[in-house]
């Protein structure tokens, strides 16, 4: 005797359609958090001010400083864009800007061709880091921190171990100097975002640089090469490391090598805090320069309290951590 069996059912439960218009804000919401969670940070640091600050001052005096900060962490964006790793940017950076000072006042070259000098030896750092990197396949973090050690090093040195100062005071207009009552060097930063952001998301190029950094094998048998891409990288980084050291020397005056250190902290903060704005999950230079000033914003607001000293650090350090928590659960998403 034969006996049949009645198929099973199951129940399938399919989800409700999501409407184009909550798909649209879901989109919107997940891009511009951290927009909205600065607005909100810029509203409580506005009700802060002492009365007898203005907040418009307080506003300028926040879109006024960090800007050294946005110019290494675009050349940390672009290098982790391509999947490497560079730590030497806060070497290169001191010993561009002690160059400029040194080179001008101690040994009596023009300032244009101290600019010229500080430049050519950023690039050369960023060039040893290729060839090490990207030519022997040597392991980035390793050589990119032994670059920062001896960049920051001959730093020390080229300065007699001190602030090197005594550039002509008139040069400081080209970095403090105002447009519509923001020093020129806010605009300066501004200016390379956009332009980096437009070469990262609309041409060959930035399509190059984001394939080399999601498969480097994929990117070769689809006729890129990542060789060049990564060498571009670290030059790209090097130069915009040796920018900000000038802009910034011109604009002091001068130069502190024992400075340069501070700016690690933050730098890595915005970069990977930049991760979870306008495209998530990805290191883009607009979601930096969002987290730039988000960052200081809550530095700002903690000194307004009286805040000040370790808390910094500690703050800085917590965003970090939280930024590369997030960072890494949003680019494992993409992956997947």
């Amino acid at each position: 005797m034969t006996t049949t069996q009645t198929p099973t059912t199951t129940n399938i439960v399919i989800p409700p359609p999501v409407s184009p218009l909550r798909r649209i804000s879901m989109d919107l919401l997940s891009r511009y958090a951290l927009v909205i969670l600065w607005i909100i940070m810029l509203l409580v640091l506005l009700a802060l001010v002492p009365g007898d600050v203005s907040p418009i001052n307080a506003m300028r005096t926040v879109f006024s400083q960090i800007t050294p900060v946005v110019f290494l962490a675009l050349g940390v964006v672009i290098t982790m864009a391509v999947g490497e790793f560079d730590l030497s940017f806060a070497g290169i950076f001191s010993i561009a800007a002690v160059a400029v000072p040194s080179l001008a006042v101690l040994h009596g070259w023009p300032v244009l061709l101290a600019v010229v000098g500080a430049i050519v030896i950023a690039l050369v750092f960023g060039a040893i880091n290729a060839a090490l990197v990207v030519g022997l396949g040597i392991n980035s973090v390793v050589v990119t921190l032994g670059t920062w050690s001896v960049a920051g090093g001959l730093a020390f040195l080229l300065s007699g171990e001190t602030t090197v100062s005594g550039l002509d005071p008139a040069l400081a207009a080209i970095s403090t100097g105002r447009f519509l009552g923001l020093p020129h060097l806010f605009w300066y930063g501004v200016i390379l975002v956009v332009i980096v952001a437009y070469i990262m998301g609309a041409t060959p190029i930035g399509r190059h640089m984001t394939f080399v950094g999601s498969n480097r094998a994929v990117a070769s048998l689809a006729g890129i090469s990542v060789g060049r891409v990564r060498i571009g990288a670290y030059l790209a980084s090097s130069l915009l490391a040796g920018l900000a050291g000038v802009v910034i020397s011109i604009g002091n005056g001068g130069f502190n090598p024992a400075s340069a250190s501070a700016y690690l902290l933050p730098t890595f903060a915005a970069v990977f805090l930049g991760t979870v704005a306008v495209v998530p999950g990805r290191f883009n230079p607009l979601g930096m320069l969002i987290a730039a000033y988000f960052l200081i914003t809550g530095v700002f607001g903690l000194q307004l309290l009286g805040l000040t000293g370790w808390v910094t650090e500690v703050f800085y350090g917590a965003a970090l951590i939280i930024a590369v928590t997030v960072s890494h659960l949003l680019q494992r998403r993409v992956k997947s």
